[in-house]
């Protein structure tokens, strides 16, 4: 291969990561995305005061579930099909609507700004283990039999959603 050739495969690749790494950044730094509701030409075509809406969707970001820990005298590991946790976030919303005039003055619109709350998930769980023991060596090897073992691992949410209401 020719030195020139070298350099502008180089330059390519380089510029192809360079993309790469620059589009990949925003995208997983962004835990919410706006969503606006359009209503200015509505607004602009009827010459009446529209409401201002819009809100936040939220992104989920899968976490790592735990690894199999292995007890003494079981089969099976302690979960068999381990929680997985999930982060995103609530929906936010914003709205702000004009009032008419009935309330008195100073009293020209309501709104409700309820925005993007953490939320942090597990997904159900299960923990099983064998009707069979251990291999037993008094036995001569075989394992016995008893009682098998299922549990279901309820799901876990947790949130601390906040809204404010306000008028002026």
């Amino acid at each position: 291969m020719k030195p020139t050739t070298r350099g502008t495969l180089a330059a390519v690749v380089t510029g192809v990561a360079a993309a790469m790494g620059a589009s990949a950044a925003p995208a997983a730094a962004a835990e919410t995305v706006p969503v606006p509701v359009p209503l200015e030409g509505v607004e602009h075509s009827l010459n009446v005061k529209m409401p201002r809406l819009g809100g936040e969707l939220p992104l989920l970001t899968p976490g790592a579930p735990e690894g199999p820990q292995y007890v003494e005298g079981r089969l099976l590991p302690a979960s068999a099909l381990p929680q997985v946790p999930l982060g995103a976030a609530l929906p936010g919303v914003v709205a702000d609507t004009p009032l008419p005039r009935v309330v008195g003055e100073g009293f020209e619109h309501v709104g409700v700004d309820a925005p993007a709350a953490d939320l942090r998930t597990l997904t159900p769980g299960l923990h099983a283990d064998t009707p069979l023991t251990s291999p037993n060596p008094q036995m001569f090897g075989l394992p016995l039999t008893k009682d098998a073992e299922v549990g279901l691992l309820a799901p876990v949410l947790r949130t601390e959603p906040t809204a404010s209401l306000g008028l002026g």
